[in-house]
C-alpha cells in the first residue's frame, strides 16, 4: 500500500434535478442536496484512494462531519477536493471541501476504512441469514 498523508482527491457534477434537496428529499427547495454533497466528497475520497490499494482492498466510509454553507442553483458546476491527512493503519482521515463557481460551498472531515471486499460482503450477506 502506498498511501500517504497528503494525497490529494477530486470529483465533480453538475447541479440538475436529480441532485437536489427536493430529489433527495432531504428539502423541498431545487438547490444541491446536502446529501449529494456529501456523496461527492465521499467520491474525491475514495476513488483518490483506490488506485493506492492491494487488489481486492477496498474503502468504506465510516464517518463523515460536514457543514453545508451555502446553496448551489441548478445548473452550476460542484467540486469536492479531499486531502489525506492521517493513516492510521487501516484507518484514513480526510479534509473534505466543496465548492461551486462562486466559491467555497461545504466543509468538513472523513475516515474510511480500508476492507477486503470478499470478507467485507460475506459479512453484510450473514445478516439475510438472521
Amino acid at each position: 500500500m502506498s498511501l500517504t498523508v497528503g494525497l490529494k482527491g477530486y470529483a465533480e457534477d453538475v447541479v440538475g434535478p436529480q441532485n437536489t434537496a427536493q430529489a433527495a428529499c432531504s428539502g423541498a427547495l431545487e438547490v444541491f442536496g446536502t446529501p449529494f454533497l456529501a456523496a461527492l466528497m465521499e467520491k474525491a475520497a475514495w476513488t483518490s484512494i483506490a488506485p493506492h490499494l492491494a487488489p481486492g482492498e477496498g474503502t468504506v466510509g465510516t464517518k463523515l462531519n460536514i457543514s453545508h454553507l451555502s446553496a448551489t442553483p441548478v445548473g452550476m458546476k460542484v467540486w469536492a477536493e479531499t486531502e489525506v491527512t492521517a493513516v492510521d493503519g487501516r484507518r484514513i482521515e480526510l479534509k473534505v471541501a466543496a465548492y461551486d463557481e462562486a466559491g467555497l460551498i461545504g466543509e468538513g472531515t472523513h475516515e474510511r476504512f480500508i476492507i477486503f471486499n470478499e470478507k467485507f460482503l460475506a459479512r453484510a450477506a450473514k445478516k439475510r441469514e438472521g
